[in-house]
């Protein structure tokens, strides 16, 4: 596999209304950004996904776009996002945009005049399907719940939408479309970014009359296209968020041979603490076995053939430390662990805002705190199913996306140091204890930690392009692999629960350093080890 800049490249994502205000209006925006670029730099990361500051009226939180080539009012001016872009690249940094490409705003102009009328010039930008038997054309569902089908009287169709009413889904079989998408997409690569995070992007194939969403027979067609017509000719990253790959879908789209992308996100590990054929809502414990097999599977199928995406967190999902880590007496190692067991696999690495530093789940009383509209909607939807408000808020507390979008905890000060106005989402509690400040005044911290392993990324290229060999796959406390490339080996071996457990190598290895642990390291021992809760060692071993 050719080598390129963003194998050992980490990445970190920003949720700009929640990272840091400049202006003091509550809301966070691209000035403040560019304020926290040294700190970024501290961390050691390389590219920053930041996601939408596109034009927006913000039903789904700028994922619904009205304008793709202007930003939203409240982040900012066009003038503050190319120093932003300029002033990180000064640093090292690349930004890597997100492109919302399934659907627009129902206020983007495109959309405004496809409902006008039947035949006006845009109706085809859009998926229109007449009624059937005056009820929805068929069952497709929205991801926020209810039909994905919305009637509109004016004309007397309906248009789809998978996600929001509000954020109607764009019709790729309507080459018009390819051709605006891509015009915008080199209007954002000729400004220097780092290249594009694709959002649903496996949704963009979808036949609505065949009740296909995901993975359509022409998505790919589609990718080969963009990528020829766009970033095919630039040295960028682009990652596909794609909920449903498995290893074969996730070589389509990114064996290099095959011209489409960088890399996927693949899902199945976030799902694992979910019951089977149920709603993310609905939770089960999450069985370490299960973790282990997904890793392996993904790590061994994809080497050499496709490249990896590696992440606990993003915006949309629970924080790590509270998810599977735990939040409360070992929130620090337990943290360091869920970072270690990651970061040393093959694959880029995704930082999300807040989670280098342990940030965790929140707990607000009502359902009038959470802004998230997939929180709000599953909320009256389970009530009206008879579940009861306890049960649902803790779905909520264990899932919800708001626990990724509670502003970042700069310091222990009013706010978080975030804002000195109103915060638009309440700040998590914890923020006196947990900030940015107490971290790297810390040498002991999270946040270290993660400098540490970003370090190693850079240092070692057994990190970035060695095998990788689970090892222990039917223990149920520890997750141990090894990577190996030439004379080097690494073994990295993880207690993943909060009682202290023992650890029988299986291999005697002569000449070995611990390179990193989470806790006080204590000597060198390669035939048994007492792992103490949440314990990662990480072990540089001479062949």
């Amino acid at each position: 596999m050719e080598k390129k800049w963003w194998h050992k490249s980490v990445v970190y994502q920003i949720y700009p209304r929640s990272f840091m205000d400049s202006n003091q209006d509550g809301i966070g925006d691209l000035n403040g950004i560019i304020e926290k670029l040294d700190y970024l730099k501290l961390l050691g990361i390389d590219v920053i996904w930041l996601s939408p500051v596109y034009k927006s009226p913000n039903d789904d939180n700028g994922y619904d776009i009205s304008d793709y080539c202007d930003i939203m009012e409240e982040f900012g001016t066009m003038e503050d996002m190319d120093r932003l872009i300029s002033e990180a690249n000064d640093k090292g940094i690349k930004i890597v945009m997100d492109l919302v490409v399934n659907h627009t705003s129902d206020e983007h102009p495109w959309f405004i005049e496809s409902r006008k009328s039947k035949d006006n010039p845009y109706r085809e930008y859009y998926v229109w399907r007449d009624p059937v038997q005056n009820a929805e054309p068929n069952g497709l569902q929205s991801v926020f719940s209810g039909s994905a089908w919305e009637f509109d009287e004016e004309t007397g169709q309906y248009f789809l939408h998978l996600f929001s009413k509000r954020q109607p889904d764009l019709n790729w079989e309507n080459p018009k479309v390819h051709e605006e998408v891509y015009n915008m997409m080199n209007f954002w690569l000729d400004k220097g970014i780092g290249g594009f995070r694709m959002d649903v992007i496996d949704l963009i194939g979808k036949l609505p009359d065949q009740e296909i969403t995901g993975n359509g027979p022409k998505l790919h067609q589609y990718l080969q296209e963009m990528n020829a017509k766009t970033f095919g000719n630039h040295d960028v990253l682009t990652v596909g968020e794609t909920w449903g790959a498995t290893p074969e879908i996730a070589k389509l789209y990114s064996d290099p041979e095959r011209n489409e992308l960088s890399m996927v996100f693949q899902f199945e590990h976030i799902s694992l603490d979910q019951q089977e054929g149920k709603e993310k809502w609905d939770l089960k414990p999450l069985n370490l076995l299960d973790l282990k097999a997904v890793f392996n599977k993904w790590q061994t199928q994809l080497d050499g053939k496709a490249w990896n995406s590696l992440f606990w967190n993003n915006h949309d999902l629970p924080r790590i430390v509270s998810r599977w880590g735990n939040d409360q007496e070992y929130r620090k190692e337990s943290a360091k662990m869920l970072a270690t067991i990651l970061h040393l696999m093959q694959g880029t690495p995704y930082i999300y805002q807040g989670e280098e530093i342990g940030m965790t789940n929140v707990r607000f009383d009502k359902i009038t705190d959470y802004d998230d509209i997939e929180t709000r909607n599953m909320y009256h939807d389970r009530i009206s199913k008879g579940y009861s408000h306890e049960e649902i808020m803790e779905s909520i507390y264990t899932k919800g996306r708001d626990n990724a979008r509670t502003p970042m905890q700069w310091s222990e000060s009013e706010h978080g140091g975030f804002t000195s106005g109103t915060p638009w989402l309440s700040l998590n509690p914890n923020f006196k204890e947990i900030n940015v400040a107490e971290s790297i005044k810390d040498q002991s911290s999270i946040f270290h930690h993660y400098r540490k392993l970003i370090e190693l990324r850079k240092q070692f290229p057994v990190i970035v392009y060695g095998s990788f060999d689970m090892l222990a796959e039917d223990d149920e406390n520890v997750f141990a692999y090894s990577r190996e490339l030439e004379d080097e080996k690494l073994l990295i071996v993880a207690n993943f629960t909060s009682n202290k457990t023992t650890f029988q190598f299986t291999e005697q290895y002569e000449d070995a350093t611990i390179l990193l642990t989470n806790y006080e390291a204590s000597g060198v021992q390669l035939d048994s080890i007492n792992l103490r809760p949440y314990e990662a060692i990480v072990y540089k071993i001479k062949l």
